[in-house]
């Protein structure tokens, strides 16, 4: 059997994602069928998960999301990597295959405060191949206000430490939940208008709602969703019989708090043991 033409445009192109969940949403909203991802958001969302086994969980769980968007998401190049077998074996002492590009210029997006690890984590991983001077971290402090029936009427922007342009960068915006979707509608709309016009915008909620996914979605061509889980609790009985996005008018993750259902409860509160 011969190898495959690494140098082919179809063999540049990203990966096909092994675990996928079908759905309705569009070629720009994926979901992760992930066995291992969804026994560690299962044991996230359990009353008795340990707040070790919970930072654990969810930076293990950012980490193989990330993977899985960012071989989708970027372009790739064939790279060559003299090995120490080189030594002993000049000529095929040298590794050569496909990787992510180089080239283009990565803002992560921490949502302070429930996406501080996942933001971190995600930096921490793509540090590891890609290059530093085009790999940043930002930050943004944003709150979700609630009106007086309880549900979220709007995200305040208390402040933000953003390092240069986000013009032409690929953005991510890694979280533990994605309800409402109107944090990262918010924080879309600060960089356009401060910061510059991201090439592309990802979120990573570890969990999702329809109506985030659809609100992301929504927002403008650039923006993409990667998802660990779609939580979709409070649809209907007749759209949760049928694929997800079939059935939109009838589907909802949120509760009248819009807090998700089944979800996990406040991650936030629980990965910094504050409750204020």
């Amino acid at each position: 059997m011969t190898g495959a033409d690494l140098s082919s445009p179809a063999a540049l192109a990203g990966g096909a994602v092994a675990h996928e969940l079908e759905h309705r949403y569009g070629e720009r909203v994926h979901v992760l069928d992930c066995p291992w991802t969804n026994a560690a958001l299962a044991r996230v969302s359990a009353p008795d998960c340990t707040y070790t086994e919970l930072v654990a969980a969810v930076r293990a769980a950012t980490v193989r999301l990330v993977t899985e968007a960012i071989a989708a998401e970027l372009p790739t190049e064939v790279r060559a990597q003299t090995t120490r077998m080189a030594d002993s074996d000049p000529a095929r002492g040298v590794w050569r295959g496909r990787v992510p590009s180089a080239a283009p210029s990565i803002v992560v997006l921490d949502v302070i405060r429930g996406g501080m690890l996942p933001a971190q984590a995600a930096f921490d991983h793509l540090a590891l191949v890609h290059p530093l001077e085009r790999l940043r971290l930002d930050h943004l402090s944003m709150e979700r206000i609630a009106g007086d029936d309880g549900r979220v009427s709007r995200v305040e922007l208390c402040g933000a430490k953003v390092g240069g342009s986000t013009a032409g960068s690929i953005v991510l915006v890694p979280d533990p939940m994605g309800a409402t979707g109107s944090t990262v509608v918010r924080a879309f709309e600060h960089l356009v208008e401060h910061h510059g016009r991201p090439a592309a915008l990802v979120a990573l909620p570890l969990i999702a709602t329809p109506e985030f996914v659809t609100a992301v979605r929504d927002l403008d061509p650039c923006t993409r969703v990667w998802a660990g889980r779609l939580d979709r609790g409070a649809s209907s009985a007749a759209a949760l019989e049928r694929l997800p996005g079939e059935l939109p008018a009838e589907e909802s993750g949120l509760d009248e708090r819009d807090y998700i259902l089944p979800g996990a409860g406040g991650l936030g509160e629980l990965l910094n043991n504050s409750w204020g």
